[in-house]
């Protein structure tokens, strides 16, 4: 500091250069709060979709399967038995690297991340407005 300042320009100088570094910390923070709520809100809203119609394909697949089946019952018997092939192989969960996946599940899944992608929306907003 200038010794030839007065005493009060020399403590709001100080007081200045504390405050503009405060805020400088401050906005960084913000700025990394923002990214991680805006990341995970565009990760939500991609897979959030995918997972919902996955669930409700392989949910509506053995209906349908078996309203084609009902349909097939006076058919030849060939057509009768591939359907019920078919229908038989329709798995009701899979089971990968440990996890149970059903078609419930999957759509519980979308849903649960559809609310993901809102409440990060709704932070990253707050988080630009604090910024």
């Amino acid at each position: 500091m200038d010794p030839r300042m007065p005493l009060s320009s020399q403590s709001s100088a100080a007081y200045r250069s504390g405050a503009s570094g405060f805020a400088l910390v401050r906005t960084a923070i913000w700025s990394v709060c923002y990214f991680a709520f805006y990341f995970v809100q565009q990760i939500a809203e991609l897979f959030a979709p995918l997972l919902l119609i996955a669930g409700v394909a392989w949910a509506a697949l053995p209906a349908l399967v078996g309203a084609l089946s009902k349909s097939a019952a006076s058919a030849d018997p060939q057509a009768r038995d591939a359907i019920a092939n078919v229908a038989s192989a329709i798995p009701h969960h899979l089971a990968i690297a440990g996890h149970d996946l059903t078609a419930s599940g999957l759509i519980w899944d979308g849903i649960m991340l559809m609310a993901l992608a809102a409440a990060g929306a709704t932070l990253a907003t707050l988080a630009g407005r604090s910024m």
